[in-house]
């Protein structure tokens, strides 16, 4: 159990380091030719590793490959526009903590969609989560930089409603085939949808603006963000109560806050203190198991 949680947290702490990688990558490259480009490093690497792990799995049927087309176009074509496109507007330190919201977002979603009854814990993460993102709507006020940004806060939760849309459908195709299976054909779909937004602005960049390090930080990007994360998350899923595994998801706004003070220079006020407070809350009241539910 133990080894099952610290997979868990570094997966979720791994998703919010990312965020201010994300914010450098969107001031060198066009926003899809970012997702593009790290959908094609998570193919290169995913393709081996299913040919190694799930070498008799077959391939989706029609169904299964709709839902994951579906998940492509919400968890990696609209998340990853509604995060790149906020963060040009936004701090990466006020993204990590919108981010956070994704538990209270995924609850309305089940509750709406699939028609799942939320427990009060359930609706008390949906307040904490509105007033932990009013907090942050108050810390832009009178704020003329880009830091701050209300309008950037808004594009990353359309990310978060992208993303949750994706786990609602993740949760109707699972157990359908083999994860890595799945996650190489929704990087595959991915790529499809991806490629006639990003190759005309990558075809017409300039030959500098693909420097070393902005290809190297498109492919740690790539190898973390979609390929680590993954490994990781599905692993401790094997071994944790599935009620628990969402706590797991308060390291994701203290990891973006960390490593954007760390990468960015970026300071966060009484108001972020706040809102980070409100988004733990939050996370917890969403995913917090009940009494029946931590003895399932």
């Amino acid at each position: 159990m133990i080894a099952a949680a610290a997979q868990l947290a570094l997966a979720m702490a791994i998703t919010g380091a990312n965020v201010p990688v994300g914010k450098i990558l969107a001031g060198q490259l066009p926003i899809f030719g970012i997702v593009f480009l790290r959908c094609l490093v998570a193919v290169a690497v995913l393709v081996p590793l299913v040919q190694w792990l799930e070498p008799n799995v077959p391939r989706p049927d029609r169904r299964l490959a709709l839902n994951l087309v579906m998940q492509a176009a919400l968890g990696t074509v609209l998340y990853n526009f509604g995060l790149l496109a906020g963060l040009r507007l936004t701090s990466a330190l006020e993204a990590g903590l919108v981010l956070a919201s994704m538990p209270a977002v995924v609850a309305l979603g089940a509750a709406a969609w699939l028609g799942e009854r939320l427990r009060p814990g359930q609706w008390g993460g949906v307040a904490l989560a509105a007033l932990g993102m009013a907090a942050l709507h108050l810390a832009g006020l009178g704020d003329t930089s880009a830091a701050g940004s209300f309008s950037g806060n808004a594009l990353v939760f359309l990310g978060v409603c992208g993303e949750a849309g994706y786990a609602l459908l993740s949760k109707r195709s699972a157990g359908a085939t083999g994860v890595f299976t799945a996650t190489l054909w929704m990087q595959v779909f991915s790529c499809l949808l991806l490629a006639p937004l990003a190759l005309p602005d990558l075809l017409a960049l300039p030959g500098a603006a693909f420097a070393p390090w902005v290809l190297g930080l498109v492919a740690l990007h790539g190898l973390t963000a979609s390929v680590l994360h993954l490994v990781l998350w599905y692993r401790g899923m094997r071994r944790m109560p599935a009620g628990l595994a969402g706590v797991f998801a308060i390291f994701l706004p203290a990891a973006a806050t960390l490593a954007s003070m760390a990468l960015l220079g970026e300071q966060p006020g009484l108001a972020h203190g706040i809102g980070f407070a409100l988004m733990v809350l939050s996370v917890l009241a969403a995913t917090w198991p009940t009494r029946g539910a931590r003895g399932a």
